[in-house]
């Protein structure tokens, strides 16, 4: 009662065999097997390292001291008078 025998999966088995064909399920099961390989073969390229190609080089600014723009510490500096 309720429990699913093997009688019960032969019927299923069948009805599947006559709306699909033999052909149709042969072929669907190749495109499986197909995608398989191709997500293996993709998953196996991921894993290899690609080559580091050389970066733009390191650019660097010099500081140049007494630049313009710069303050003394006389001209900043506030006077109390007393």
């Amino acid at each position: 009662m309720g429990g699913a025998s093997i009688w019960h999966w032969i019927v299923v088995g069948l009805i599947v065999v006559l709306l699909f064909g033999r052909g149709k399920i042969s072929d669907l099961m190749g495109d499986v097997a197909k995608g398989i390989k191709a997500f293996k073969k993709g998953m196996s390229e991921d894993d290899t390292p690609k080559p580091v190609q050389p970066s733009e080089p390191v650019r660097t600014i010099d500081h140049q001291a007494g630049a313009t723009g710069t303050q003394t510490n006389a001209a900043t500096t506030d006077h109390k008078v007393g």
